[in-house]
C-alpha cells in the first residue's frame, strides 16, 4: 500500500539479538568490551573494538562472516517481503550501524525492500579497518531530547523528519516496530491512525505500559517473528480496507447508501496497557 510507511528497528526486532554484542562475542573480544564500556560512550567503544580486532588480524571478511550468521526468526524475512510486495514503504531506524545492517540485509536478500536506513555511520577506511561513529556528535551538537534516548541518537527526531517528508506526498499512515528504550520516543511521535508494535516484555513494552496515555497510536504487541508477521500483515490489511472504504464513501452519490466493509481477518482489539 503506497499510503503505508513501516519503520523497523533492527537489533532484536529484525534479527534476534544485538548485532554489536554478537560481533564482539563471536570474535572473542567480550572481556575487553566489558572493560571499556564503563569508560566511554557505546559508539566509541565499538569503534575502539574494531581497531583492536583489526590489530589482532581480524579482517572485514571475518566481521561479515559473523554478521551473516546472526540468528533471525524464520518468519521475519517473509513478513518483510510480503509487506514490500504489498507496496508498503519500508524503512529502518536503528542504533546499530550502517555496515552491520547492510551486510545482514544483503545476506538475507532484502536490502532492496528498504527505501531508507537511518543508523550510525559505519565504513571501511583506507587501512581496511571498520570505523563506527555516532549518528549525532553529542559533544558538539547534542540532540537535547528529554526522553530516554541515547546521546548519539533521538529516534523521535528522525521519525518527525520522516513524517514531515512523507506529508508532502499526501496522507500516509505509519506502523512502527521496536523493542528497546530508544524506541519509546518515536512511539510518542506517532499520530492517531498510526500503529505501534512493541515487542512484548522488552524495554519499550515496559515504558509504554507505564505511560499508556502518552501515545496516540494504537498498540499491538508481538512476541516473536511469527507473531510479528501475523500482526503486521493484519494491520496492513486493516489500513487497506479502511482506505478502500474511504474512497468508496467519497465517490458515493448524495443518497449516502451504506457500503459494506470488505472482509478481512480480524485483529484483536488494540492493546490496553496498565501500570
Amino acid at each position: 500500500m503506497a499510503g503505508i510507511v513501516v519503520v523497523f528497528d533492527f537489533d532484536k526486532t529484525i534479527i534476534e539479538l544485538d548485532s554489536d554484542n554478537w560481533v564482539v562475542d563471536e570474535l572473542g573480544a567480550t572481556d575487553l568490551f566489558n572493560e571499556l564500556l564503563p569508560t566511554m560512550p557505546w559508539n566509541s567503544v565499538m569503534d575502539r573494538m574494531m581497531r583492536e580486532l583489526h590489530a589482532q588480524g581480524k579482517t572485514i571478511e571475518d566481521i561479515k562472516e559473523v554478521l551473516r550468521s546472526a540468528p533471525i526468526h524464520p518468519r521475519v524475512v517473509p513478513a518483510i517481503k510480503k509487506a514490500y510486495a504489498l507496496g508498503c514503504d519500508l524503512r529502518i531506524l536503528s542504533d546499530a550501524n550502517m555496515f552491520f545492517i547492510e551486510t545482514i540485509l544483503d545476506h538475507l536478500g532484502i536490502r532492496n525492500c528498504f527505501s531508507e536506513i537511518n543508523s550510525n555511520p559505519g565504513y571501511v577506511d583506507e587501512e581496511g579497518r571498520l570505523r563506527i561513529s555516532p549518528y549525532v556528535d553529542f559533544h558538539s551538537s547534542p540532540h537535547g531530547c528529554t526522553n530516554p534516548c541515547p546521546p548519539n541518537m533521538c529516534k523521535g527526531m528522525i521519525i518527525a523528519r520522516i513524517q514531515a517528508s512523507i506529508a508532502k506526498e499526501g496522507k500516509k499512515r505509519m506502523i512502527y516496530l521496536g523493542d528497546g528504550i530508544g524506541d519509546f520516543c518515536p512511539s510518542l511521535k506517532l499520530k492517531e491512525g498510526d500503529f505501534m508494535m512493541p515487542r512484548k516484555n522488552f524495554p519499550v513494552w515496559d515504558l509504554i505500559s507505564q505511560n499508556p496515555t502518552r501515545l496516540r497510536a494504537e498498540i499491538y504487541g508481538w512476541t516473536d517473528g511469527e507473531e510479528l508477521e501475523q500482526v503486521l500483515l493484519k494491520l496492513i490489511e486493516k489500513i487497506s480496507v479502511e482506505e478502500r472504504n474511504s474512497i468508496q464513501l467519497l465517490t458515493a452519490d448524495c443518497k449516502f447508501e451504506s457500503i459494506p466493509l470488505a472482509a478481512h481477518e480480524a485483529l484483536p482489539p488494540p492493546l490496553k496497557v496498565h501500570q
